[in-house]
Order: C-alpha cells, then sequence, then structure tokens
C-alpha cells in the first residue's frame, strides 16, 4: 500500500515565497507509485489542503489529518519544504513530534539551534571547528560601532541571526558604513551577528543520510558577482555557481569531511547544506552557517548537486522519505 505523505510549504515568514517555489519542484519530482502526495499550504491564514478544483479544506490541527470525501486521511509522513518559520527553525518538528508523524527534516532541537547563526558557530567552534570571530547583539542591549571595531577587525558581515535566504545581510569595509548596516540587519530580526571577513573561496556542500549512512554530496563553489553571495545573488542569478566545484581532491575532501562531520555534531537528519570558506593562506574550511530546509527550486545548489551525483531528483527524495522511517 502506497504511503501518503504531507508535502507542507508555505510559512509565515518573506522565505515563503522560496518555500512555494521549492515545493514545486518537490511535488513533481515524489514518486507517485511510492507515496500519494497532499501539497499543504501552512500560511499565517491557515493550514489548508487545496483540491484539484481549487477548492481548500483546512486541516485538523488536532491530529494533522484531512477530511476529503466523507472520509479521514492521516499521513505516515512528513516532507518539509518550508523555509524559515515555522517548518525550519524547529516549530513543526516539535509539533510533528508530538503526534508521532516522521519527517524528513532534522529534529526540533537542531532545527532550533541551526536556525540561530551564532549558536550554530558557537556549538561548532566548541567541537573543534573552524569559524569567524562573532559577536551576538541583541535589539534591546545598545552596542556601539565603536565597541564592536574593538573587539573585530573590518571587514565584517553583519546579518540578521535568525533566518536564511542572505535578508538584511551587509558586507561593512569602513567604520562609517556599520550603524546602518546594524539598523538594516535589525528591520529583519532582534538578534544581530557581526563576523569578521574571511577571505577564500566559498562552497556549499549538501549532506544528507540513507540507510544510516552520511553522504556528502557534490560540492559547489559559489563566485558572486555582487560583493558577496547576498538574496540578489542567491535568488536572482547575480553568482555564478559551479557544480562540481573545480578544486583539488585534497581540498575536496577537507570540505567535505568537515560537512560530515557537522552533520554528525549536529545530529542532523534528512537533506542539510552547509555552508564554508576555505581559506587558502591557512588550509582550513571555515563553517559558516547550517542549512537544515535547502532550497529545492530548479536553480537551488541541492538540486544541481543531487544531479551531478548521478541521482534523478525522484531517487533522492525517495531516498530521504525512506530514511525518516528508520
Amino acid at each position: 500500500m502506497k504511503k501518503r505523505i504531507a508535502l507542507v510549504t508555505g510559512g509565515f515568514s518573506g522565505e515563503a515565497v522560496i518555500s512555494y517555489k521549492s515545493a514545486v519542484t518537490i511535488d513533481k519530482n515524489l514518486d507517485r507509485e511510492k507515496f500519494d502526495v497532499y501539497k499543504i499550504d501552512i500560511n499565517p491564514s491557515g493550514w489548508f489542503y487545496e483540491l484539484p478544483d481549487g477548492s481548500k479544506t483546512e486541516i485538523d490541527k488536532n491530529d494533522f489529518s484531512l477530511s476529503l470525501n466523507g472520509g479521514k486521511v492521516n499521513f505516515d509522513a512528513v516532507f518539509i519544504g518550508m523555509h524559515g518559520t515555522p517548518g525550519e527553525d524547529g516549530k513543526l518538528q516539535g509539533y510533528f513530534d508530538c503526534l508521532k508523524i516522521p519527517y524528513t527534516s532534522c529534529d526540533a532541537a537542531t532545527s532550533a539551534l541551526t536556525f540561530n547563526k551564532r549558536y550554530t558557530v558557537a556549538v561548532a567552534a566548541f567541537a573543534g571547528m573552524h569559524v569567524a570571530k562573532s559577536l551576538h547583539l541583541f535589539k534591546n542591549i545598545t552596542v556601539s560601532p565603536a565597541q564592536i571595531l574593538k573587539s573585530l577587525k573590518l571587514p565584517l558581515f553583519v546579518k540578521p541571526n535568525n533566518g536564511g535566504s542572505s535578508l538584511g545581510i551587509s558586507k561593512v569595509n569602513t567604520a562609517t558604513q556599520l550603524q546602518g548596516a546594524l539598523d538594516k540587519a535589525f528591520k529583519e530580526d532582534d538578534q544581530v551577528l557581526v563576523e569578521e571577513f574571511i577571505s577564500g573561496r566559498e562552497f556549499t556542500i549538501g549532506v544528507y543520510k540513507s540507510k544510516g549512512t552520511i553522504i556528502a554530496l557534490p560540492i559547489t563553489e559559489i563566485i558572486s558577482k555582487n560583493e558577496f553571495f547576498d538574496f540578489e545573488a542567491k535568488y536572482l542569478g547575480a553568482s555564478e555557481e559551479i557544480t562540481p566545484a573545480k578544486v583539488d581532491e585534497a581540498v575536496a575532501e577537507k570540505v567535505r569531511s568537515e560537512a560530515k562531520k557537522a552533520y554528525s555534531i549536529f545530529n542532523c537528519n534528512g537533506i542539510v547544506r552547509i555552508d564554508f570558506i576555505y581559506n587558502e593562506a591557512d588550509g582550513n574550511a571555515y563553517m559558516l552557517e547550517i542549512n537544515t530546509v535547502p532550497g529545492q527550486s530548479e536553480a537551488s545548489l541541492v538540486p544541481q548537486q543531487v544531479v551531478a551525483m548521478g541521482m534523478t531528483l525522484k531517487e533522492f527524495y525517495s531516498a530521504l522519505i525512506e530514511e525518516c522511517f528508520n
């Protein structure tokens, strides 16, 4: 009998627009011979399943079920295709844990931890991984640019601490730019991460688990046409993405092994994408962040890497669903 899979998309943040793009790719590539798929849109106006005729029926949040054609649909598993809150920060994961419904992403604790960029790098550093020197700022505690520059050296990156999609990020080259960058980041979040710039090559790599084995996908090198990999570079084509990266095997192996180490340290599940800067001067790979629900749109990095590995997205998504039952 086919498994019933809820493909959850939408969300409560500005990243919902990316979630819907990811959901199109996932929906198109889920194996209908193995799974009955129901796309569920969770947004500020409610939790809905859209019927083929365009009408919507609401999800019963008591048990995450659906009333259809006089019957009740319960789900065997959830494929999480939602970026931002509540699908990437652990809130939905905690809900599904309470209902004992398996899902394709990291658990609630890992999702919440990795959604917070500062806590992520702190845990990584504690485990012996290389990370940039940084400061964690809070909206209700004023810290002046001068105080920041006593602790950190220019140039700096200023970014909202929670969330993804590169919204609100600035690169700061001079002291006079710092206050404006802080204001911009605080518009997106109540917490801000300020970190020292590390020069080097930017690599990103998808990592997943299948049959209990941690597997690294081929590495992508990102060469931004902008000053850094911002929202425009990420989603509007202002970057060159080379998959697989043209890189010495020794460097590639270092990035792969660091990525798998991070996956293990953070107790990840499903597919995650981990961003690194490889500094050629000291030969170290510096971990920037972990994306626990990486983009799955046609242009996204993980689908590029899956294809480069010689897998179809259909095979890949089937492997993610099968793993969540283990």
